[in-house]
């Protein structure tokens, strides 16, 4: 590629175009990758503040690469923005999505009417969630992880966002390794929830590039977390605790169901802005 001494944002937007993106996941990559290689803002460029020619050049070499390959901006340049913070990001981690701001914001919500103290994250991958909830909030949280390598990320996480102490990180599949004499007044998880057969309508950015282990379920209506986490969770809450999940479309009256055959009350169901129930909250009232 010969040097690029000029930065024209439109011709990028046309390359992703001509892939098949659309216009508005076209503008919205472009600045996410302007942002993140340079500093600068869309308001910047407006005003005349160009990137400079080793940040330009950067910026065309990471579109050419993402429009060749398919790989997510976010693992090509390692990082994602969520609830205006940047979180790295790997191959091991999915990239945090927009969505997940309605789950951790009606956690917080309910962290800070409560006065809680104590929540769970699990199944944590980079962390977003125990760390925006730390973040926003008086509550210490610990998050869970499967993975090392996600572990390995969302400590990092942690330390650029400076909440050591904050947000803590075990490894753990679910509440193996939560201690008996361990107890939350809020469990909140995004799990997988695709079941396998959906894994061919997928967009190759996901299927082929995030991690399977933390997309996909292993039955065929992708519940099978939601239903371990909801009959377990029983034993880690405290009495008046909430069980919070990220629900996968169409999935929200089944996980309804699930939480209500083991116990839980006061049962919410959150749309988020496509209109999709995204996010779905229970009380566990214990007798006494």
């Amino acid at each position: 590629m010969n040097t690029i001494r000029e930065l024209k944002k439109a011709d990028l937007i046309k390359a992703y175009i001509d892939k098949g993106y659309s216009v508005d996941t076209a503008s919205a990559e472009v600045d996410f990758a302007i942002e993140v290689i340079s500093g600068l803002t869309p308001k910047d460029l407006i005003i005349g503040i160009m990137p400079s020619l080793k940040d330009i050049q950067k910026l065309y070499e990471t579109v050419q690469t993402r429009l060749w390959t398919k790989q997510p901006m976010s693992q090509i340049l390692g990082c994602s923005f969520f609830m205006g913070y940047k979180f790295e990001v790997s191959n091991h981690t999915l990239t945090p999505r927009p969505e997940t701001e309605l789950l951790v914001n009606k956690a917080i919500e309910v962290i800070k009417e409560n006065e809680f103290k104590q929540a769970l994250d699990i199944g944590t991958g980079t962390g977003c969630i125990a760390c925006m909830v730390a973040k926003k909030t008086d509550a210490q949280v610990l998050g869970v992880d499967i993975s090392n390598d996600a572990l390995k990320i969302a400590l990092n996480n942690a330390m650029h966002l400076d909440l050591m102490n904050r947000a803590l990180f075990r490894k753990s599949d679910l509440f193996s390794k939560i201690r008996e004499e361990e107890k939350f007044d809020v469990i909140i998880s995004n799990p997988p929830y695709i079941p396998p057969q959906e894994k061919t309508h997928l967009q190759i950015e996901v299927r082929d590039y995030e991690p399977y282990e933390a997309l996909f379920t292993k039955d065929e209506k992708g519940l099978e977390f939601y239903q371990k986490i909801a009959q377990n969770a029983c034993e880690y809450l405290n009495n008046g605790g909430y069980l919070m999940f990220e629900l996968g479309q169409g999935q929200a009256c089944e996980v309804e169901k699930i939480m209500e055959q083991n116990g839980y009350t006061n049962i919410t169901v959150l749309e988020d802005v496509s209109g999709i129930k995204r996010v779905i909250s229970g009380v566990l009232i214990k007798n006494i």
